[in-house]
């Protein structure tokens, strides 16, 4: 396995986001893609990452590989990669052997690590609400109600989105019409559902990566997330309901 990377970003930025969930995970290197699917430790969270082939400057992968490290540990070394640097990733003898190179030629190896756990598998989801829009505006809107409370209501209707959060004495309503930069797909009128601003905050940093996202989600039924950058790579999030007691 030799894989090659002029944009060093692309993982850098992605690693970056999935550390802050998961701190040990397995990837799956195939002839088309690095791969990687996992649960955060709490089994709130699901990650689902895809680095494309066709990303890469240079990409031999002969059989499809697994192997597992410390996201940590990775995040750490990838945060030395510079924007002109050429990221290469070789296997050698039970370590991932990661080098930088520009006008310097930077090698550092990281061991391969034996995980217990089982392989996950993506969920079959079906969603009667998607909205499209700008990476940008999820952000401003989780930093609204952030200020107010712990978790956030998205409520979708047929050419609006609106996403409420209520604290012991504070309240933050933002209204989003349909519009040339949203659009909101639905089979179902008035749908709202509610989840953990915490983890949401640790997953729309991905906008450092894609200028739009996908949002679906339905009541009392887990949010996906999905930034993507065609050609290049996915990033998306399976987000648990916070399910309100009545």
């Amino acid at each position: 396995m030799k894989l090659s990377l002029a944009e060093p970003r692309y993982l850098k930025e992605s690693i970056s986001i999935i550390s802050d969930l998961v701190n040990e995970a397995r990837f799956k290197v195939t002839p088309d893609a690095i791969e990687l699917v996992a649960m955060d430790p709490a089994n709130v969270a699901m990650v689902i990452f895809k680095l494309l082939s066709s990303s890469f400057t240079e990409y031999n992968v002969d059989k499809e590989i697994d192997m597992a490290i410390n996201l940590s540990n990775f995040k750490q070394i990838l945060r030395r990669a510079k924007p002109e640097d050429i990221l290469t990733l070789e296997l050698e003898e039970n370590k991932l052997k990661i080098q930088l190179k520009s006008n310097t030629t930077r090698t550092f190896s990281l061991p391969i690590i034996d995980l217990e756990e089982k392989e996950q598998k993506v969920p079959e989801l079906k969603f009667p609400i998607s909205i499209k829009t700008t990476s940008a505006l999820l952000n401003d809107t989780i930093e609204d109600v952030d200020i107010v409370a712990e978790s956030v209501m998205f409520q979708a209707e047929a050419k609006k989105f609106t996403i409420l959060a209520e604290g012991d004495l504070s309240q933050a309503k933002i209204e989003v019409q349909e519009s040339d930069e949203t659009k909101i797909t639905s089979t179902a009128d008035n749908v709202k559902a509610k989840y953990s601003i915490e983890y949401l905050k640790k997953m729309i940093p991905a906008s450092k990566l894609a200028s739009e996202v996908t949002m679906q989600f339905d009541k009392d039924y887990p949010l996906k997330l999905e930034y993507t950058v065609v050609d290049k790579l996915q990033l998306a999030f399976v987000l648990a309901p916070r399910v309100e007691n009545e």
